[in-house]
């Protein structure tokens, strides 16, 4: 049975017993109600189609519940992960093309399997190479980019992504005039029915009554408003010249793809044929190459064309005879009769371009679930995915473990790390084969799920349950969904990511962490949309200042103090012995201050002429590697050389062991090694025969006046 419940960890919830079945299902509903708006919204962040969220919020819910460890974390679609896909993928294929949503579900397996194989392999502690202040610097830089990523729908105004994000961010700003009125009140109608029911109402689903109002708003006053046209019914002929070559890009790229496509089942079909080492197989390779590259270079010129067409302005005028046409903004005649709204173009189909007069929604979802596939993928996308799953795969169970430990502290239940692992990674593969995106631990829904009492992670299945019969039953309704609505959601579900107070506590808990934080926040900001960049650059200056600190760790020479005990001479002013240089050294010896350890002991014996011996107090080293043991060995005889013994206080069980292991110990003499620093004091006062010095007032004797003074003093 305990071996069956490693392997099924469902079966801990069992037997059901009607009250936790009750709560479970109360939390799951609720959870839903939260659960369906926001994965639709976290979708359109990453880049995907709003119902693409549904898809990553059915399967994925129920088995991250199923297989990890905490009975309450909600598993799907989340904000941080969701920009993180997005911003990766932008690089290589426009946002919400196919290419791109079978890049995020190949990422989807990516880090699925990554996650599993660190929790089969018992890796959960890899996530530790990234610092609490490097975490805290990426997440507030990334609830800014997430929040300025809305800007754009919130106002209605097109932003094409480029790699320059604050670049994209202040074309926005430089468009405000351009701001479609209705789709800012629908976006600003959203976020006052959140705010206030969280303020008056908070036990309410806000999320849910914001969305369902404004989707009922949009059927009603005919939010959305598209029509069909042809380049001819432009009458700019420049607008026409930009319609008409990419128009041809369009058609170019679709007969490069064929070409590659083509050019890769001939590759694959000599292979099989004849073997990986044939001589045709160069040429066809160079073929596809520059296949490849004609392909991506034509595609960015389309996709800048696009962008040109996206931002423009039309009136639309209608004659007499029924005619459309299509004047830029304030070019229109005079006397021609044009309705009160601005047109844009948003979509170019072959020859059939498609042009918005009102606000986005989300349109036409497809009913059911899509049908099981692995994703199609080819060696060289897997390399380039390579880094981002890895980050996506550390960033998202940083998020699932935390939040699930948060809980735990409530609900007393025991996290494993390694069965977290396992869940989050068998979420994402599952999810991977119906076309979900990645997906992580939601800190907003396993708060309510949480709250609204759940028992077992049956609540996380009655969820998924849920958004299974919205996509069987209830698409129809998610049509006139406003997109400034997703927007709303979003920027309000980041507001709480933004946490400067603890960019601030870092700097003051250590300035070095206060530096990794910063560095990371202003990485991530100047390197958006590429944020693997950002915490990258975070993680390996936390580490590298972490070798700093390790290089020259605290050594403090050593007096008696007044209440009896050896204390930093400096830091107190305590005098020092010319016999005797007594040395506590805060860190363990290893490679990296082994030239550091030497130098303060060398400096030492320069500085003391008279010393016979130096005293090692080693209650703070944990740990000698080879180096710090080779350092040892040629100081002390160096030492000896010149007429000073070392000796060695309170070393730990772990370092004499090498010490004796290596031959050291013996070297140095067991004579030489003590328990304690008194111990050792006591036995040097023996060896020096000197009767001006006494270990119990070592360095010096002092008189009680001079005691009594030396405590006031301090």
């Amino acid at each position: 049975m305990k071996m069956s419940r490693r392997i099924f960890p469902f079966l801990c919830w069992l037997p059901l017993r009607r009250e936790s079945l009750r709560a479970d299902a109360v939390a799951g509903a609720t959870v839903a109600m939260v659960l369906i708006p926001q994965s639709m919204a976290y979708a359109q962040l990453a880049g995907l189609p709003a119902y693409y969220g549904l898809y990553a919020a059915f399967l994925p819910v129920i088995i991250g519940a199923m297989w990890g460890s905490s009975h309450q974390l909600a598993t799907g679609p989340v904000a941080m992960v969701s920009l993180l896909t997005g911003s990766a993928l932008a690089q290589f294929a426009a946002p919400g093309t196919e290419q791109f949503i079978a890049l995020a579900i190949l990422l989807a397996l990516m880090v699925g399997i990554m996650e599993l194989a660190m929790g089969l392999f018992r890796m959960g502690a890899i996530v530790n190479f990234l610092s609490h202040p490097v975490i805290v610097g990426f997440t507030n830089a990334a609830a800014i980019i997430i929040a300025l990523s809305q800007f754009n729908k919130l106002l209605g105004v097109h932003s094409a992504r480029s790699d320059r994000f604050l670049a994209d961010v202040w074309d926005v700003l430089l468009r405000l005039g351009d701001t479609h009125l209705p789709t800012l009140a629908m976006g600003l109608l959203a976020l006052a029915v959140m705010l206030l029911v969280r303020r008056y109402r908070p036990s309410w689903p806000g999320v849910l009554m914001a969305v369902a109002l404004t989707t009922a708003l949009s059927w009603a006053i005919g939010f959305e408003r598209n029509a069909d046209a042809g380049p001819a019914d432009f009458r700019d002929p420049q607008v026409r010249n930009v319609i008409d070559s990419t128009i041809a890009l369009s058609a170019r790229s679709a007969v490069l793809r064929q070409e590659t496509a083509a050019k890769t089942g001939e590759i694959d079909d000599l292979v099989v044929s004849s073997g990986s080492g044939h001589p045709r197989l160069i040429m066809l390779n160079a073929d596809l190459e520059f296949l490849r590259l004609e392909l991506r270079a034509v595609e960015a010129e389309q996709r800048v064309r696009f962008a040109e067409l996206r931002r423009l302005r039309f009136n639309r005028v209608t004659d007499g005879s029924g005619h459309v046409a299509y004047h830029l903004a304030g070019t229109a005649p005079q006397d021609a009769a044009t309705d009160s709204r601005r047109w844009t173009i948003s979509a170019i189909d072959g020859t059939r371009i498609r042009i918005k007069g009102g606000g986005e929604v989300v349109g036409s979802v497809p009913a059911g679930i899509p049908d099981p596939a692995a994703p199609e993928f080819d060696w060289d996308t897997l390399i380039k995915l390579l880094p981002t799953a890895m980050i996506i795969a550390l960033i998202g169970f940083m998020e699932a473990i935390s939040i699930a430990k948060s809980m735990a502290t409530r609900t007393k239940q025991r996290i494993d790390p390694n069965q977290e692992l396992v869940g989050q990674g068998l979420a994402n593969i599952v999810g991977s084969l119906f076309q979900a995106f990645p997906v992580s631990g939601s800190f907003s829904r396993s708060a309510v799920n949480l709250a609204a009492g759940a028992a077992s992670g049956m609540s996380s299945v009655v969820a998924g349950a849920i958004v299974l019969f919205t996509l069987l039953l209830f698409t129809p309704l998610l049509y006139h969904m406003p997109q400034a609505a997703l927007a709303a959601i979003i920027m309000l579900a980041v507001f709480n990511l933004v946490n400067f107070p603890a960019l601030l506590h870092a700097w003051k808990a250590h300035r070095h962490d206060g530096i990794a934080a910063v560095v990371t926040f202003l990485a991530t900001l100047s390197f958006a949309p590429h944020l693997e960049t950002g915490i990258l650059i975070g993680a390996a200056l936390a580490i590298v200042l972490y070798l700093y600190r390790t290089m020259r760790p605290r050594v403090a020479v050593l007096g008696r103090h007044p209440d009896g005990t050896l204390r930093d001479a400096q830091l107190f002013g305590l005098p020092t012995s010319e016999r005797l240089i007594a040395i506590r050294f805060d860190g363990s010896l290893f490679f990296a201050n082994v030239p550091y350890f030497e130098d303060v002991i060398l400096d030492q014996a320069a500085k003391h002429p008279q010393a016979s011996y130096i005293l090692i107090v080693g209650d703070a080293i944990n740990e000698l590697d080879a180096s710090g043991e080779e350092m040892i060995r040629h100081l002390a005889r160096r030492l000896q050389d010149n007429g000073v013994t070392m000796v060695f206080s309170g070393l730990k069980r772990q370092v004499l062991g090498i010490m004796e292991k290596t031959g050291l110990y013996a070297s140095i003499g067991a004579q030489n090694f003590f328990r304690t620093e008194d111990m050792a004091l006591e036995a040097i006062s023996q060896w020096l025969h000197d009767p001006a010095f006494d270990e119990k007032f070592f360095p010096l004797r002092v008189t009680e006046a001079e005691s009594k003074a030396a405590t006031a003093d301090k």
